[in-house]
């Protein structure tokens, strides 16, 4: 087994493992539980750790692990079709006038 993570936290270290189980690599989260420890032990110590079964995997885990810290690509803002109001793309209604987005009454 190798070290191939430290995560910042819980969710992003499941999240990850997720990635990686998902394109058959074997792996393992391992300190779920260490963060209770912070300020008895340091607290890179605590953070959440994944581990590789299979070391040769490491080159693929990588080019995942890559993808998953890009930042989400921002897509386009839309207008309300309500109030003329533009919203982020992430944005479902209206931030303005609550209007969801794409209903036209």
């Amino acid at each position: 087994m190798k070290r191939i993570y430290s995560a910042i936290d819980l969710p992003q270290a499941h999240l990850l493992a997720h990635r990686l189980r998902e394109a058959g690599i074997a792996c393992h989260v391992f300190n779920e539980n260490l963060q209770g420890g912070v300020g008895e032990i340091p607290f890179t110590h605590a953070y959440p750790e994944i581990w590789l079964e299979d070391e040769s995997q490491e080159a693929r885990a990588w080019a995942i692990i890559e993808a998953f810290e890009q930042p989400a690509p921002e897509g386009s803002p839309w207008s309300c079709p309500g109030c003329g109001e533009e919203n982020p793309e992430a944005f479902q209604s209206c931030w303005a006038c609550g209007r969801e987005r794409g209903k036209t009454s």
